[in-house]
């Protein structure tokens, strides 16, 4: 194994190339795959997250802190186990803590130095909020929502509605009092300093990948490589109205919420062509966090999520999007509906479902990535992690398309 930074050839596999040359290999290989093709081998792809921390011998805060410490950790990980693409961590707290953002912890905040990044779900949203979010969203996100979930915000409560900036020249007369409020005027600071926070975290991540690439190793398009959307449910549920609020507002009020989800599923689609046009960067990552097994019955999945998700994953496609949909939990009784989805056009990266049935019902229509438990890695031999591993590449790399 190699063991240095210093750019020169690697070892392993790909001993005596050049790292210009590994890393279009590397990139070929999974881009063959995900095209359901046949690879020279099955790439393997590495999120490392807090694991550089306990790897690297440094706390989770350090790691979340010191973006020059994440980045060594994150070349000597490349080097030690030869992946074809890796990425650090996907969360960087910068903006959120100059915001005052309620709904995150991170090590060294909120939690100790050795915890891991929490999201902390709050009922943001109420009840009584979906006519004012459905007639104009913009207006109640700026003025109700941000300065209940973000403390820093606060004095945006004060602003008039926001369809007065409309009234051109004249609108300065109106506004004038409202924008020199020192809450106010506090709030548009705090959005200057998230900014200015935000600018420096994308130039390290820019430089982190820069970094691997001189090396030889693509970065996976997992944030904060690529913008995140989310099934309108999930949408709804996460960030806004909570998981208990949710489930009370498919059974009390379920026309407001598939309302709510068709404005939901218009902006982001919006937003994704609008963010991949300008960078470039023809990837989304979509994390599913309620529709899986157990969450929900087939019929209000039917209903509240499959349709609302499948929009979203076509318009995404055909913008020549790739997205790449996370499956958390399991999603074994559900599988059909994904088999649903154009053929060769999504990325399926899957949690806790049975790996073998996955490829057996959408192998044909999806790359698939997953079948590693962390538990095992955590807890299992090493002969036991070997043959988990060779059990999955024959069985589910059989043929391409993982």
């Amino acid at each position: 194994m190699a063991t240095n930074v210093s750019g020169t050839a690697l070892a392993g596999l790909d001993a005596g190339k050049p790292p210009e040359q590994a890393f279009g290999e590397r990139l070929n290989r999974i881009f063959t795959a995900y095209a359901l093709q046949k690879p020279d081998r099955i790439p393997v792809l590495l999120p490392t997250g807090h694991f550089l921390a306990q790897w690297g011998g440094v706390t989770r805060q350090e790691l979340t802190e010191n973006p020059d410490k994440e980045i060594e950790l994150l070349e000597r990980a490349a080097l030690e186990f030869e992946p074809d693409a890796i990425a650090g961590l996907t969360n960087h707290p910068g903006a959120a803590l100059a915001l005052g953002d309620l709904m995150t912890k991170w090590p060294g905040n909120g939690l100790g130095p050795e915890g891991s990044f929490q999201f902390v779900e709050h009922e943001f949203m109420k009840a009584e909020d979906y006519d004012a979010f459905i007639e104009d969203t913009s207006d109640w996100a700026i003025r109700s929502y941000l300065p209940r979930a973000f403390t820093e915000l606060e004095g945006l409560a004060q602003l008039p509605p926001l369809g007065m900036a409309a009234f051109g020249t004249y609108a300065w007369f109106n506004l004038g009092l409202a924008l020199t409020a020192p809450p106010v005027t506090s709030a548009l600071h705090a959005l200057s300093a998230a900014a200015e926070a935000q600018v420096v975290t994308d130039a390290r991540i820019r430089e982190g990948v820069g970094r691997l690439q001189a090396l030889g190793y693509p970065s996976i398009p997992i944030p904060p490589l690529a913008p995140i959307v989310e099934a309108p449910f999930d949408f709804m549920s996460d960030t806004l109205h909570g998981m208990r609020g949710i489930m009370l507002d498919v059974l009390r009020r379920p026309d407001n919420l598939l309302a709510a989800e068709e404005r939901v599923l218009k902006f982001q689609l919006e937003f994704a062509i609008d963010y991949t046009n300008v960078t470039g960067l023809k990837t989304v990552f979509i994390p599913l966090h309620r529709g899986s097994d157990g969450f929900m019955s087939l019929a209000q999945f039917e209903r509240f999520y499959w349709p609302q998700l499948k929009a979203l994953i076509v318009g995404l496609t055909e913008h020549d999007i790739l997205p790449l949909v996370f499956y958390e939990g399991i999603w074994d009784k559900r599988l059909d509906y994904l088999a649903a989805l154009p053929r060769g056009k999504t990325l399926g990266w899957f949690q806790f479902s049975d790996i073998f049935k996955v490829k057996q019902v959408v192998g044909n229509t999806m790359a698939i990535i997953g079948g590693m438990r962390n538990s095992l890695l955590q807890a299992g031999t090493v002969e036991e992690v070997r043959d988990t591993t060779r059990k999955v590449c024959q069985v589910v790399g059989e043929g391409g398309g993982s």
